[in-house]
C-alpha cells in the first residue's frame, strides 16, 4: 500500500534528480548533455502522472512536488542553456565568466533567466487554475523546455549549417526566450494528449498531431522539435475554433 501511494512521487524525484544533474551539465557548458537530462526528466514526469492516475493516488502533495520538479527540470535547466548560448554569442563583449560580464556591462546572457521566472509563474498558476484538468491554458513547461533544449541538440548533432548559424545569433535566442515565456502564460487553450475515448472522430486533432510527430522526427530528427511545438500551438487553436476543447 505504501509503495502504491509513493510510486508516482518516486518518478517525480527521478525527474527532479535529472534536472539537478542537468544544471551541473549546463554550468559546465555541456549543453547537449544538459538537454538529454531534460529529456530524461520529462520522460519521468510523464510516468509520475500516469501512475498517479491509474493507481488513483493523486494528491495535493504530489501535485506541488511535481511542479517543483518541473520548475527545475523544465524551467531552470532550459534557462541556463539559453544563458550559456547567449554568453557564447556575446563572449567578445566582456569575458567568459559572470563577474567579467557584469563588470563589462554585458547583461545579454541574463535574458535566459526569464525562462525559469516565466515557468515558475506558469506552474504556480497551473496549480490553482481549475480549468486545466484535461487541457492546458498556455504552453506546458515541458513543451517549452523541449523547444529550448532542441537548440543545443541541433548544434551538436545536426549537419544543417544554416540552422546552426541561426541558432547562434543573439537575436534568435532572445526571440525564442521571449516567445516561449509569453506562450507559457498566454490565455491560449491547448489540448493535452489524454484520451477519454480512442475514437477517431473525437480525437482527430490528437491523432493528426501524433502522426506528424512521427513523420517529422523520422525526417528531420532534432530539427523537428521546434516545428512540433509550433504545430502543437496551431493545431490547438484549430481544435479550439472548430472542435471546442472541453474539460
Amino acid at each position: 500500500m505504501i509503495l502504491k501511494k509513493h510510486l508516482p512521487n518516486l518518478f517525480t524525484f527521478l525527474n527532479l534528480s535529472a534536472g539537478l544533474v542537468g544544471i551541473l551539465f549546463a554550468l559546465e557548458n555541456q549543453l547537449a548533455a544538459a538537454a538529454m537530462m531534460v529529456l530524461l526528466g520529462i520522460f519521468f514526469d510523464f510516468f509520475d502522472g500516469f501512475f498517479a492516475r491509474i493507481l488513483k493516488v493523486m494528491s495535493e502533495f504530489g501535485k506541488q512536488l511535481d511542479s517543483l520538479a518541473d520548475l527545475v527540470t523544465s524551467g531552470v535547466v532550459p534557462g541556463l542553456i539559453i544563458f550559456q548560448l547567449l554568453k557564447q554569442s556575446s563572449v567578445s563583449w566582456g569575458g567568459n565568466d559572470v563577474l567579467s560580464m557584469i563588470q563589462a556591462g554585458n547583461y545579454l546572457p541574463f535574458i535566459g533567466l526569464i525562462i525559469p521566472l516565466a515557468s515558475a509563474y506558469r506552474l504556480a498558476n497551473f496549480n490553482i487554475d481549475e480549468r486545466q484538468t484535461s487541457s492546458f491554458v498556455g504552453l506546458p513547461t515541458p513543451a517549452n523546455a523541449l523547444l529550448i533544449i532542441s537548440l543545443p541538440l541541433i548544434i551538436a548533432y545536426s549537419h544543417h549549417a544554416e540552422m546552426i548559424t541561426l541558432i547562434q545569433k543573439p537575436y534568435f535566442l532572445i526571440g525564442i526566450t521571449l516567445v516561449g515565456a509569453t506562450l507559457l502564460n498566454a490565455e491560449i487553450p491547448l489540448f493535452a494528449l489524454k484520451f477519454k475515448t480512442y475514437g477517431f472522430k473525437e480525437n482527430v486533432i490528437k491523432y493528426l498531431f501524433l502522426l506528424l510527430i512521427i513523420v517529422l522526427v523520422s525526417w528531420l530528427q532534432f530539427i523537428a522539435i521546434p516545428m512540433i511545438i509550433v504545430l502543437y500551438v496551431l493545431l490547438s487553436i484549430i481544435e479550439n475554433l472548430f472542435f471546442k476543447i472541453k474539460d
